[in-house]
């Protein structure tokens, strides 16, 4: 790509002395966008803001390994490009983190110039710490309370995915073959340690009680759809809307709440006149004069 005079300026910023347009290999790179990722996670907008932020300067290595030998370029500009007419599959307009990255070039990155130019070096991944890890169902920071939505499963017709904020740092950003992010590549970072064997057995526990969970919202779902038609009434798009949005504790005082109006509509037969009620007019033709 043709650099002009205000790219090496900025690009200066970063150097010891000032390069030439010569010296220097430049190229564009996406980082990340708003799209939904392989791992069932998406960066907010406040994130790809911060992200934007954070990453003027970072250094691009390989499969994330932080050696200084495996460095091999670094940022000097990023922006927010926005495609209004392109939307992404939970409705926002596609938004994506670009940014431009330089090399020195040097006899031993000239083959790495070459793959990137022919397309082989492509994808690529970044490395940053999220302290917000929100259900997109029912707006809880997974962190702090766990909910029992599930990533990837539909619930009222909207597929659930954990919405990461709160950018916190930025580390690095690597060439890689796999990246979680489809269009560009996202690794996230995390400061707990995965894998132990402790760890393991109660995840596996934790998805158990889950799916339990889950059943049990399904069947009480259910319940109060039945009860709604019992007494009479049509079960509507707002309530279900709602129902699907509810925790099993919030389905469950719902239910009760309906079983208690139930008890209180039902009107008996043998009603005494003094505290006849519009519904023991229904039901006066069978009442004990």
């Amino acid at each position: 790509m043709e650099l002009t005079p205000e790219m090496l300026t900025q690009l200066n910023t970063f150097t010891r002395r000032e390069l030439t347009a010569d010296e220097v290999y430049v190229f564009k790179v996406r980082l990340c966008d708003n799209e939904i990722d392989r791992d069932g996670e998406r960066f907010s907008m406040e994130a790809l803001g911060e992200l934007r932020d954070l990453f003027v300067g970072k250094t691009g290595v390989f499969d994330h390994n932080p050696s200084g030998e495996k460095q091999n370029a670094r940022i000097f500009s990023t922006e927010l490009v926005t495609e209004p007419e392109t939307r992404t599959s939970h409705g926002e307009p596609y938004t994506a983190l670009c940014a431009l990255a330089y090399m020195v070039r040097t006899e031993g990155n000239a083959d790495l110039i070459r793959e990137i130019d022919g397309g082989i070096k492509k994808e690529v991944s970044i490395s940053c710490s999220a302290g917000a890890h929100v259900c997109s169902i029912c707006g809880k920071d997974r962190r702090i309370a766990p909910c029992t939505h599930l990533p990837g499963q539909e619930y009222g017709g909207k597929v659930c995915h954990v919405v990461l904020g709160q950018i916190t740092d930025a580390y690095e950003w690597s060439f890689v073959a796999v990246p979680a992010q489809r269009k560009a590549g996202v690794t996230k970072h995390y400061p707990e340690e995965k894998g132990c064997a402790r760890e393991q057995e109660l995840e596996q526990k934790l998805f158990h009680c889950q799916s339990l969970i889950e059943r049990m919202e399904a069947e009480t779902r259910r319940d109060i759809m039945q009860m709604q038609v019992c007494c009479g009434r049509a079960v509507s798009k707002a309530l279900t809307h709602a129902m699907s949005r509810m925790d099993l504790p919030e389905l469950l005082e719902l239910r009760d709440e309906l079983r208690e109006q139930q008890v209180q509509e039902t009107a008996p037969q043998l009603a005494p006149m003094e505290t006849r009620t519009p519904a023991h007019e229904r039901l006066a033709d069978f009442c004990i004069r």
